[in-house]
C-alpha cells in the first residue's frame, strides 16, 4: 500500500497501517485464507486501498485527522440526525442543499438521505436495489451535484450519511447483467444453485422477509436459483467469495472521497450463510464488519459506520464490536423504539424498562442511534425477550393497536402478515400513530400531540444519537396517495414515505398551528439537550425503579432525571429536593403530578 502513495502520505499511512493492518490481515486470513492465490488477492486489495488513500481530497483528509484525535466526536449532546428521501425532502441533491438552513434551524448535524445511488428500472424497493455503487439515480442528480452537496452540508457542519446496501445488488448491476451472459467470474459474485436440492434445505431454517409479496428466498435466474432474501430483483451477494469484498470495500471507499462521512450498512445481519441456520447474525458476518472498519479506520478514519440490524437487544452489541475487535460505530436501538410504542398502546413501561435494563455498556467510541419512526415498519418481533411469557399475544395487541383496531387512537397499517393474530409490523407515520389523524376535539388533538412530543424526548434523552424522521418535527400524517401508484400500492411502508409539507413548514413557527405546536416544542427540547452534558450518549444512565408502571423515570448522571407519563391518566412522582424543569423553567419539589403522557426533564437544584 505504502508503494503506491505520495512521499508526503506514507509517514501518516504507516501509523494507520501499524495499528491495524495486523487485525485487518488476521480477519480476511480467516475468511478467505482458504483461497487458492489469496496473499495475492490481499496484495492487490491493499495496493487499491492504497490508490483510495491517495485520492482522497485534502479536505477530507484534515477531517480524518481532526475525528481520528477525537475519536468520541459523535456522541456530544449536540448531535442531531434527520432522515429524509431525496425526492420527498428537496425533490432533487440541489433541492436538499436549499433546505440546509432549515437543517441548521434545527440544529442537525447528521444528514441521512435514503438511497440516492442508480436504482434498478422498475420495482426497486424504495431505491435499495442498486444498479450502480458509482453513479448517482439520474433524477436526483449527478455526482457533481453529489460532491457539491456533501462540501456545503460539511461548511454547514452537517454530516452526509448514506445507504450502503451491503447484502445484494438489482438484477440489472452490472455483475447480474455480467451473470446473464455467461461471465463465470460475474456468476461466481451470486449464490446460485442449479436445482431446488439446496434451497429446500436453506429454506427448511430460513424465515421471510416479506412473506406476502416475495415468499421464498431464492429466484429462479442464470439458469438456476439465485439467492433473494429481500425481493425477486435484489440478488444476494456471494461474501464467501473474495472478489465481493474487495469490490464492496472499494465502491464504499470512492463514495467516501465523494465526501459521505456516515455509511448506513443495510442488512448487516444477513451476509454470511449457513445450512441449518436462519443465516443471520453469523460469526463470519461480524468478521466481514470487523474488516470494513480496519479498511475505514486505515483510509478514512473520519468515516462512521452504522448497522443496521434489526435484531433483539442481546444480539446488538455485537455489531458495535468490542475495545479489542472493533465494528460498527453505531447501531440502531430498534428495540428502544418499539418498546416505546408498546407502551403507549399498553400504557404501562414495563417491557420498556426491561429493554433499557437489557441495554449494555458499550465499548468507547460507539453509540446507539434513538428513534421514533423511519421508513420502514415498527417490527415487533425484536421484543420477544422482554415482552415476558405472553409475549407473542402482547406484541399482536400492539400491532392491532396500531393498525387502529376497535378503541384504538391509532391510525396505522398492518405489513406483511398473512395472520390477522400475528405480531406484524405497524405502518404509519407517527403523528398519526399517535391519533392526531383521528382526533375529533381539540383535547384529543392536544394528547395526541403531547404523545408525539413524548416519543421523541424519550428519543432525545435516552443517551444515543438521536435522529428525526422527516416531517414528524411537522406531525406530518399519513401519506395515502400510494395506494393509486400501482408500484407502491403492495407496499404499506410508503404511508409514512410523504413529500416535504411546504404549508406545515410554513406555518412553523405559529403555534397556533399543529406544525407550529410540534415544531417549537422539539425545537425547545433540542435546545435543551444541547445545554446538558448529562444527555451526552455517552453519559451514565440510571433507571428509577420508584416509577409507576405508567411512568418512566431515567436519569442522567447524579444532576438531571427525565420522568415521562406513558398513560392516559395522571401519575405522581416524589422528588427529593429541589429541581428545575429545563423546559419551562418552573422550581419543583416534594411530590409531583403528571398529566397524561406528560414530561418533565428535571436538572437538580432552583436554577435561573
Amino acid at each position: 500500500m505504502l508503494a503506491v502513495l505520495p512521499e508526503e502520505l506514507r509517514p501518516q499511512a504507516a501509523q494507520r497501517l501499524a495499528a491495524n493492518e495486523p487485525v485487518l490481515r488476521r480477519l480476511l486470513a480467516g475468511l478467505y485464507g482458504g483461497h487458492a492465490g489469496f496473499d495475492t488477492w490481499l496484495g492487490e486489495l491493499m495496493a487499491s486501498l492504497g490508490a483510495l488513500y491517495a485520492a482522497r481530497p485534502a479536505e477530507l483528509r484534515a477531517l480524518d485527522e481532526q475525528r481520528a484525535a477525537q475519536p468520541d466526536w459523535f456522541l456530544s449532546q449536540r448531535m442531531l440526525g434527520y432522515c429524509a428521501y431525496v425526492q420527498n425532502f428537496g425533490g432533487d441533491l440541489n433541492g436538499v442543499a436549499a433546505r440546509i438552513p432549515y437543517l441548521q434551524e434545527m440544529g442537525v448535524s447528521y444528514l441521512h438521505l435514503l438511497p440516492f445511488l442508480r436504482a434498478r428500472a422498475g420495482e426497486n424497493d424504495g431505491g435499495f436495489a442498486v444498479s450502480s455503487f458509482d453513479d448517482v439515480e439520474p433524477s436526483l442528480g449527478t455526482n457533481a451535484d453529489l460532491v457539491a452537496l456533501t462540501t456545503q452540508l460539511r461548511k454547514a457542519g452537517i454530516s452526509l450519511c448514506s445507504d450502503f446496501i451491503l447484502n445484494h445488488v438489482a438484477d440489472d448491476h452490472a455483475w447480474a447483467l455480467a451473470a446473464k451472459t455467461g461471465d463465470e467470474e460475474a456468476r461466481a459474485m451470486f449464490l446460485v444453485y442449479p436445482d431446488r436440492e439446496m434451497p429446500d434445505r436453506y429454506e427448511r431454517t430460513l424465515g421471510q422477509v416479506f412473506p406476502q409479496v416475495a415468499p421464498g428466498n431464492f429466484t429462479p435466474a442464470l439458469g438456476g436459483w439465485v439467492w433473494s432474501t429481500f425481493y425477486p430483483y435484489q440478488w444476494d451477494l456471494n461474501y464467501a467469495n473474495p472478489a465481493v469484498f474487495a469490490a464492496m470495500a472499494a465502491a464504499m471507499l470512492r463514495l467516501a472521497n465523494r465526501g459521505i462521512e456516515v455509511f448506513r450498512l443495510d442488512s448487516t445481519a444477513f451476509l454470511w450463510k449457513r445450512e441449518g441456520t436462519n443465516s443471520m447474525n453469523q460469526p463470519e458476518a461480524h468478521q466481514i464488519l470487523q474488516a470494513l472498519r480496519a479498511i475505514v479506520d486505515i483510509v478514512a478514519p473520519g468515516v462512521l459506520l452504522k448497522a443496521e440490524a434489526i435484531v433483539p437487544t442481546k444480539e446488538l452489541p455485537a455489531y458495535l464490536g468490542s475495545t479489542d475487535a472493533r465494528e460498527c460505530h453505531i447501531a440502531y436501538h430498534s428495540s428502544l423504539m418499539a418498546a416505546s410504542w408498546l407502551a403507549l398502546s399498553e400504557q404501562g413501561t414495563g417491557a420498556l424498562r426491561e429493554v433499557i435494563r437489557n441495554t449494555p455498556e458499550l465499548p468507547p467510541a460507539a453509540t446507539w442511534l434513538s428513534y421514533v419512526r423511519c421508513h420502514d415498519d415498527i417490527g415487533w418481533n425484536v421484543l420477544r425477550a422482554e415482552a415476558g411469557a405472553d409475549a407473542a399475544a402482547r406484541l399482536a395487541r400492539a400491532s392491532r393497536f396500531f393498525a387502529g383496531a376497535e378503541g384504538s387512537y391509532a391510525c396505522g397499517a398492518a405489513f406483511q402478515s398473512t395472520d390477522p393474530n400475528a405480531a406484524h409490523g405497524s405502518n404509519g407515520a407517527a403523528a398519526s400513530l399517535v391519533g392526531l389523524e383521528t382526533a375529533n376535539t381539540a383535547e384529543e388533538r392536544a394528547l395526541a400531540m403531547r404523545r408525539l412530543l413524548l416519543l421523541h424526548g424519550l428519543a432525545l434523552c435516552f443517551g444515543a444519537l438521536p435522529v428525526l424522521y422527516m416531517g414528524d418535527e411537522l406531525a406530518m400524517e399519513n401519506d395515502y396517495s400510494y395506494l393509486h401508484r400501482p408500484q407502491h400500492a403492495m407496499d404499506s411502508r410508503w404511508l409514512q414515505r410523504p413529500v416535504f409539507d411546504r404549508a406545515r413548514w410554513k406555518s412553523r413557527d405559529y403555534e397556533g398551528a399543529e406544525a407550529g405546536r410540534m415544531y417549537q416544542s422539539l425545537l425547545r427540547l433540542v435546545h435543551a439537550r444541547r445545554q446538558h452534558d448529562a444527555l451526552a450518549a455517552n453519559a451514565p444512565r440510571t433507571l428509577l425503579a420508584d416509577a409507576p408502571d405508567g411512568m418512566l423515570a431515567l436519569a442522567r448522571g447524579e444532576r438531571f432525571v427525565t420522568l415521562m407519563n406513558f398513560s392516559g391518566r395522571p401519575q405522581t412522582y416524589a422528588l427529593q429536593g429541589q429541581w428545575t424543569d429545563c423546559l419551562d423553567g418552573r422550581i419543583l419539589d416534594g411530590t409531583v403530578t403528571l398529566e397524561p403522557y406528560a414530561m418533565h426533564w428535571l436538572e437538580r437544584g432552583a436554577t435561573a
